[in-house]
């Protein structure tokens, strides 16, 4: 089973049992997050794609830790103007482990289209 969900503003492409860097999350080490917002799931058998989002689809995660990424450099220069600035950024994120991509009930029956009916002349 794998699907596409937004975490943050960002999709990313899971599976049960990956690890997975986000953005920082409000959580403790230890917890268990749930989210609902699922673009895309395949079940092993059908792929389930979302109006905008797979109805009843969630996914649960492990937070494993929490930290910074490596220095990002923002040097601005004007040349010939004697202008420099120097700025450095670390953005914090969330390691998470998937646990869990599940299905609810309310999800597993299916979308039957009408054929289209074609018209009669009198």
């Amino acid at each position: 089973m794998n699907a596409i969900v937004e975490i943050s503003g960002k999709q990313y492409t899971v599976t049960e049992g990956d690890r997975l860097k986000v953005a920082s999350q409000l959580s403790e080490v230890g917890n268990i997050l749930t989210f609902d917002h699922i673009l895309f799931a395949n079940d092993g058998k059908k792929d389930h794609v979302g109006t905008p989002t797979v109805k009843g689809a969630t996914i649960q995660a492990k937070v494993l830790e929490h930290g910074r990424n490596r220095k990002i450099l923002i040097f601005k220069k004007k040349r010939r103007k004697g202008y420099q600035r120097k700025n450095g950024h670390r953005q914090g994120y969330t390691l998470l482990q998937i646990e869990k991509i599940e299905f609810s009930a309310a999800n597993k029956k299916t979308l039957k289209i009408p054929a289209k009916e074609t018209a009669k002349e009198e």
